[in-house]
């Protein structure tokens, strides 16, 4: 793959991080609830560690980068999308960030699927394994914390 198709993915990945951590600064700005509050603000500095991430990636590393199977909890998939409101609660706030992790992993397996670029490929899987990762996590919390206490 070309650097410049390398650049252009990488930066394709780098605005999905920004739009999401804009989209918790928003909803944080949004809830009254401070603990949710709290916890979209922590949200959004996760993304801004995958941003990170992905403004040091070295694509040499890349190609030595093994792809692992994530476990899927599968809890989102069987969620309807909730629109961020002032009075969410944590469980609400999980859910958002449970089916925006989805997505993520989604749209990067799709894009994986539909390449033929051997290199472009394992990019594509090395960012839904990344994005698999941070639903399992949200899964993890949403099984300890909510479907525990119901």
């Amino acid at each position: 793959m070309e650097k410049a198709r390398f650049d252009e993915v990488i930066q394709f990945a780098i605005d999905g991080e920004q739009e999401a951590i804009d989209a918790y600064t928003t909803a944080s700005e949004v809830v009254t609830r401070k603990n949710v509050k709290e916890m979209l603000l922590g949200l959004a500095r996760q993304e801004q560690v995958h941003k990170n991430r992905l403004q040091a990636i070295d694509r040499e590393r890349v190609n030595e980068a093994a792809i692992v199977n994530v476990p899927d909890l599968k809890i989102a998939d069987f969620m309807d999308d909730v629109r961020v409101t002032a009075g969410m609660d944590y469980q609400d706030i999980l859910v958002v960030a449970m089916k925006r992790e989805e997505k993520a992993h989604n749209l990067y397996t799709t894009l994986a699927s539909n390449t033929e670029d051997a290199e472009l490929r394992k990019v594509f899987e090395l960012l839904a394994q990344e994005e698999a990762g941070h639903k399992l996590a949200l899964e993890k919390e949403y099984d300890e914390n909510v479907l525990t206490e119901n």
